[in-house]
């Protein structure tokens, strides 16, 4: 059983405090006016087709549009996020996303905007979005200290939700007043406004002293430190189990606010104005109420406290009420995204960090897309009712099952990178990036350890995978009766250099001494290369 989170004495007392480094202020109000602009590009989107036939299923098909690249590019985003400099490639995407955000303004200007081609150009801006996540993600740590991620994921949170209060209110009234093309058209300037803050932003020079890994060896390499992180599987399964029933709110709210409730565009942007207010709100009061009530505590609160608020939206249809219980919704929403947000940053070493994150933003988007889906067609088949109350039955269970699948308690774990391994001196020359490579590893164990050995070695070969080994094994020694040896096949030298050169955290080598204590010396080290090196 997986020990419960704990409030801990980590979470700073201030919500703005990583508002006083300047470059990380800048670059959060230009992703506040970009995250604005996409609000308003996805409340005009959504309103070209309340109209049209089959409007439950092409609704919610935005929705899918714009999550569905998260989907299928999340990883390789995460690998040229970890692989290439991160300022140049958010700045080229930026242009991109722009240039999308124009055709779209000029087409609806023109009246040649078909649901089939401002889907199209909705996935276009999606990749764009997939391409942005994990990069930003993973710059914020070389923005802030350590100690202020918990407060920067919060800040990253309550930038979402402000622009989700601000923008759907802002696109209804321009959509009213001047049309669908003039909220496309602030949303492709949102994009500029992101690019010249990066352009204006000089980081630390990269560290050059090790090659730049591969395209392909990064994303195996990332898909291995998910697979084999026990830690970062419970967080993903966390996001799941909240963002699928989630997304129903999202995908049907346009149609609860002009079926369910009458009102124009104007109305559905102040529906969506209450759940940012909610969870600005919210993440104003979030680190109070963190010293109080554990993180899986504010997870099943959260959950249920969602779960009734779609009950509500589907039993009530009294605009005042609907717009009452959208706030504590925002508040919900809130809660449980940071959380799941701040514990994969404080978790990940920086080496797979955008990686990592874009596995989150994988799972977070394609329950959102697949979600949409689902939900928006249960309504055509169903009704709305029936979609919003089935989907709050689902956020129930899901929030009550942080009883058997809790967040794993990680507070300890030294998340620093740590370098002690000897450099090792082969008699050939080795080719960087020729292989696979198998390393040897052998111990003498006594009796009355060996029962304990075996058990802490599975936490190193655990290590092991994660930092680059494709196989990992413990086998007794035959000729030898106190005799293990541990054996790790790597892809390659080079990835082996990099398990020497910085993948290790301190939670690695406190694993490896755990074992080694149990052992007696010396410890010998052997490196098999194939046998056409040399």
């Amino acid at each position: 059983m997986s020990t419960p989170v704990t409030p801990t004495a980590e979470h700073p007392a201030s919500a703005w405090a990583p508002l006083r480094v300047a470059a990380f202020r800048s670059l959060w109000l230009a992703v506040l006016a970009s995250n604005i602009g996409t609000w308003m590009q996805t409340v005009g989107a959504q309103w070209l087709l309340v109209d049209r036939p089959n409007a439950p299923t092409l609704v919610s098909l935005v929705q899918t549009a714009s999550m569905l690249p998260v989907l299928l590019l999340a990883l390789p985003a995460g690998a040229l996020a970890d692989t290439l400099d991160r300022r140049r490639l958010l700045i080229g995407v930026q242009g991109f996303l722009a240039a999308v955000g124009v055709l779209l303004t000029a087409l609806t200007a023109a009246d040649r905007m078909p649901p089939a081609l401002l889907l199209t150009l909705t996935f276009g801006l999606g990749v764009g979005q997939a391409l942005t996540l994990p990069a930003w993600q993973a710059v914020i740590p070389e923005l802030v200290p350590r100690a202020q991620l918990v407060s920067a994921a919060a800040l990253g949170s309550i930038s979402v939700n402000l622009a989700r209060s601000v923008g759907p209110a802002v696109a209804g009234l321009l959509v009213a007043q001047a049309g669908v093309a003039v909220v496309f058209a602030v949303n492709a300037a949102s994009f500029v406004i992101f690019a010249v803050a990066l352009l204006r932003w000089r980081p630390a020079r990269p560290d050059t002293h090790h090659l730049p890994e591969r395209f392909t060896a990064a994303l195996r390499a990332g898909g291995r430190y998910v697979r084999h992180s026990p830690v970062v599987r419970r967080i993903l399964l966390r996001a799941a189990l909240f963002v699928v029933p989630g997304s129903a709110l999202w995908a049907l709210l346009p149609l609860v606010a002009s079926r369910r409730l009458g009102l124009g565009a104007g109305g559905y942007g102040v529906l969506l104005g209450a759940l940012g207010v909610g969870a600005v709100a919210g993440a104003l009061v979030l680190p109070r109420i963190r010293r109080v009530l554990t993180s899986n505590h504010l997870l099943l609160l959260a959950g249920l406290l969602y779960a009734g608020v779609l009950l509500v939206l589907a039993l009530v249809p009294v605009p005042l009420l609907a717009v009452a219980a959208l706030v504590p919704a925002g508040l919900a929403w809130m809660t449980v995204m940071s959380s799941i947000n701040a514990a994969m940053q404080l978790f990940l070493p920086g080496w797979v960090r955008a990686r990592g994150l874009s596995v989150y933003q994988m799972i977070f988007a394609g329950g959102q897309a697949l979600g949409a889906v689902a939900w928006g067609a249960l309504g055509e088949v169903t009704s709305l009712v029936v979609a919003l109350a089935v989907a709050g039955a689902v956020m129930a269970v899901g929030a009550l099952s942080v009883l058997l699948w809790p967040l794993r308690e990680t507070g300890g774990v030294d998340r620093n990178p740590a370098v002690y391994w000897p450099e090792p001196h082969l008699a050939l020359d080795a080719e960087p990036r020729g292989g696979p490579v198998l390393v040897t590893v052998s111990y003498t164990v006594p009796p009355e350890r060996q029962r304990e050995f075996v058990e802490a070695m599975q936490a190193v070969g655990r290590s092991r995978r994660r930092t680059g080994a494709m196989r990992w094994g413990l086998f007794r020694a035959g000729e030898r009766p106190h005799g293990f040896v541990e054996v790790y096949q790597v892809p390659s030298w080079e990835e082996h250099l990099r398990q020497h050169g910085g993948r290790l955290t301190g939670a690695d080598r406190a694993a490896e001494e755990r074992a080694r204590a149990l052992a007696e010396e010396p410890v010998t080290v052997h490196h098999l290369l194939p046998t056409d090196e040399g």
